[in-house]
């Protein structure tokens, strides 16, 4: 059996690597575990320098990577580079924070001596996406290898060769063997590795039902999970908005990696009073977005990563448009020539209740503009939602849009003025339908240690 690399700019395979068989995964995690005895020991320091090390490796290597990510998924070359860059500050932020996060922490009692310990579990199982290939696995890689722990991954099966660059950057960093490992398996042995007893813990990013799935079989067994899940974040245009950066960020955010992202704007929810301007600014900035194959500079937009996640999003599309939404621009597949996974940017307008793109989560570069009389209404529907990963509010009153980011709006991360992103210095997680959990900050790297109590009479 073999996984497959395809192009998503033609259908075209572009590698087939080896599965993992089930007696290597075995061996693996009990090179894993072997690794991990003497890893645990390691200093603080030795930790740092390493980490250092990967940020130079990602730094080294880079153009490299992007162009990996634009072959298998079809990332835009500077994206890409954005995204390796990003990577890189992950690593040198724990290198220089991990101390102090991980130090004990004292706390008064009547003994002689309390503190809570910050102790590593072992090896973590990872779960990771294609849509960011790198960075959804450093931002778990990074805190998990400062807290002394090791890692196996299972990536996306349409990213293998990402997969194994991951562990090749690890090692050309100078870790010690089996530190970190990739496993080449599809979705149907995860199970197995989640029961194997030297796993420790599961972290996994992607769809709500793979979230459900992998969070039952790791709750039978008593491992800890964190689950970063899907998201059809909301963004809360209010009358006194600055139209015009508000379109243009609300666009950004809605096209961040070809509309492949959770934390991508996806519901822009608009004051009826500013809806029309704003709109027309909208469809406007999303026009100029030029759409084409990933490699070339001047490229906005790349294909979607299969073909088959591109027509699930032009079914919901239609959809949308057969139950009386207006498609104010694209909904269409382009002619472009070969098996490709392209589609146009789209603007849907006159989403109400009930449509697919009121709950559902459009997972392409598809824009959803629902009308609201006014704020009361406007957070209302921004939290008529299964979801809870991120929102964001624009308005020139920031007093209010603090307040309402603050204690209005249900989700995990909320933003004003600004589109909601992801900041190694920051926790970052969903509630609801969207997970739990935290990656990043000083949250992500005590998800997955063991926080011990140590009493000395």
């Amino acid at each position: 059996m073999s996984i497959k690399s395809i192009d998503p700019t033609n259908g075209k395979v572009i590698k087939s690597y080896p599965e993992t068989t089930k007696a290597q995964v075995v061996k693996k995690i009990e090179q894993g575990h072997k690794a991990w005895t003497e890893w645990r020991k390691s200093s603080i320091k030795e930790r740092a320098a390493l980490l250092r090390g990967l940020a130079d490796q990602l730094h080294i290597q880079r153009a490299e990577l992007a162009r990996l990510m634009a072959l298998e998924m079809g990332k835009p070359l500077n994206d890409g580079l954005a995204e390796i860059d990003k990577c890189g500050a992950v690593c040198k932020y724990y290198a220089e924070k991990g101390a102090d996060f991980l130090q004990d922490q004292r706390i008064e009692t009547e003994a002689s001596k309390s503190y809570v310990s910050f102790q590593p579990l072992g090896i973590v199982l990872a779960v990771m996406p294609w849509n960011f290939p790198y960075w959804q696995v450093f931002r778990f890689l990074a805190p998990a290898l400062m807290a002394g722990n090791c890692g196996v991954l299972k990536h996306a099966s349409n990213v293998p060769g990402c997969a194994l660059s991951i562990e090749k950057l690890v090692k050309d960093a100078g870790y010690p063997a089996h530190v970190f490992q990739t496993l080449m398996i599809g979705s149907n042995v995860v199970n197995e590795v989640i029961a194997h007893p030297l796993i420790k813990a599961v972290t996994l990013t992607g769809s709500t039902q793979a979230g459900m799935k992998v969070a039952a079989q790791a709750g039978m067994l008593l491992k800890k999970t964190v689950l970063e899940l899907g998201g059809s974040d909301p963004y809360l245009v209010l009358e006194d908005a600055d139209l015009e950066f508000a379109a243009e960020t609300c666009v950004n955010s809605r096209l961040i990696n070809n509309g492949q992202s959770c934390i991508a704007a996806k519901r822009f929810i608009v004051v009826k009073k500013i809806e029309k301007e704003f709109t027309r600014l909208f469809v406007q900035k999303m026009k100029q977005k030029k759409l084409g194959n990933p490699l070339e500079a001047d490229i906005n937009l790349g294909p979607m990563a299969r073909a088959d996640l591109r027509d699930e999003l032009h079914q919901q599309v239609l959809k949308n448009i057969e139950m009386g939404a207006k498609c104010l621009l694209g909904g269409r597949i382009p002619a472009f020539k070969g098996q490709h996974a392209y589609y146009e940017p789209t603007v849907l307008s006159g989403i109400k209740k009930g449509m697919p793109a009121y709950s559902e989560e459009m997972f392409g570069p598809v824009a959803a503009i629902l009308t609201a009389r006014d704020v009361e209404q406007a957070i209302e529907l921004a939290n008529d939602t299964s979801f809870g990963l991120g929102a964001a509010v624009f308005t020139a009153n920031e007093k209010l849009g603090e307040e309402i980011a603050r204690t209005r709006l249900q989700a995990g991360s909320c933003f004003v003025n600004s589109l909601v992103k992801s900041d190694p210095r920051l926790p970052f997680g969903g509630i609801n339908q969207s997970g739990y959990g935290r990656e990043l900050g000083l949250f992500g790297i005590h998800e997955f240690v063991n926080i011990k109590t140590v009493y000395v009479k």
